[in-house]
């Protein structure tokens, strides 16, 4: 019996395995930083609803999967990242899932978000506008998930995906949440929804300098490629510095207290990563590099949430 079940997990161990690895579960820390960051702020304005917060989370992460998936298969078909086993060690390219089955799977993310989505609005929105413009993102964001990649002209092969990530992870994630909570929105918060998008940016800058060799082979005009690793490496640098100014001078303008420096104790990490990031000579060397990045863009919008609420 015992030998029964052991066979039984390991099966369905070996079933998960490449859905697992092409869903790419740490990335959804990203997702999660910029709601979570959105919430705090509504939750500083004293206007804050836990069903609501639960729920944009999970359609942020849809979305997020949404992208990985739609990634994957938009690469496969243009043939980038084929041989980029290093970096990319997906269900997909190990053999272990076909572009049929991976089509399935995006189409029913699709529908998940839509469901996960329109739930959302429907408790949060109070009135038809606010529904109207909220659907238009939500839209948006499925349309900018998928392009990515995927069509004729995806963005992502001409050097745009940093803008986007800065606007869906950024604006878009935090100030969308503030708002569905707050049904306000302040000029100010722009700064925090900024810096957040800004740290994303890092981690998918990160991903570029690792898949520079394979990018620039394929013919997927990243960023990078088009300006090369050594000012990639800069703008790591300008990224970070950025994205920690932004945050510091909204907390010097509206929070007024200490406690809303808190985030400044990740400045040995940044300073660390920074290091590491001018030193690397291999995408082998990268790969620790990427997850280090999206820890501390998680730990950075956990201690700036830490340090609003405590204000």
């Amino acid at each position: 019996m015992i030998d029964f079940f052991a066979k039984k997990n390991s099966y369905m161990a070996n079933k998960c395995y490449p859905w697992i690895i092409s869903l790419r579960p740490k990335t959804l820390a990203l997702s999660f930083s910029a709601i979570l960051l959105g919430n705090a702020l509504a939750y500083w304005q004293h206007s804050f609803d836990l069903i609501i917060m639960l729920l944009a989370m999970i359609t942020a992460a849809l979305l997020q999967i949404l992208s990985n998936l739609a990634n994957d298969y938009g690469d496969a078909v243009k043939g980038g990242d084929k041989h980029n086993l290093i970096g990319h060690q997906r269900g997909l390219q190990l053999g272990l899932i076909t572009l049929n089955q991976l089509k399935i799977a995006i189409w029913i993310t699709i529908i998940l978000c839509v469901c996960s989505g329109l739930t959302l609005l429907w408790l949060a929105c109070n009135n038809a506008y606010q529904l109207l413009i909220f659907i238009l993102l939500g839209l948006s964001s499925i349309i900018a998930a998928i392009t990515y990649t995927v069509g004729k002209k995806p963005y992502g092969y001409i050097g745009l995906g940093d803008l986007s990530v800065l606007i869906f992870f950024g604006l878009v994630g935090v100030m969308g949440s503030y708002y569905l909570q707050t049904k306000t929105l302040s000029a100010s918060i722009v700064f925090p929804a900024i810096a957040s998008g800004l740290l994303a940016v890092g981690v998918l800058n990160i991903n570029n300098l690792r898949d520079y060799e394979s990018d620039k082979q394929h013919h997927k005009r990243t960023l990078i490629v088009l300006i090369g690793k050594t000012y990639g490496c800069c703008y790591q640098l300008v990224l970070l510095i950025v994205s920690l100014c932004f945050f510091g001078l909204f907390a010097y303008q509206q929070l007024h207290t200490y406690c809303s420096g808190i985030f400044l104790l990740t400045l040995p990490l940044y300073l660390k990563h920074m290091y590491m990031v001018f030193k690397f000579n291999t995408n082998k060397d990268a790969v620790p590099l990427l997850v280090q990045m999206v820890k501390l863009a998680l730990l950075t919008n956990l201690l700036y949430c830490l340090g609003i609420i405590l204000s």
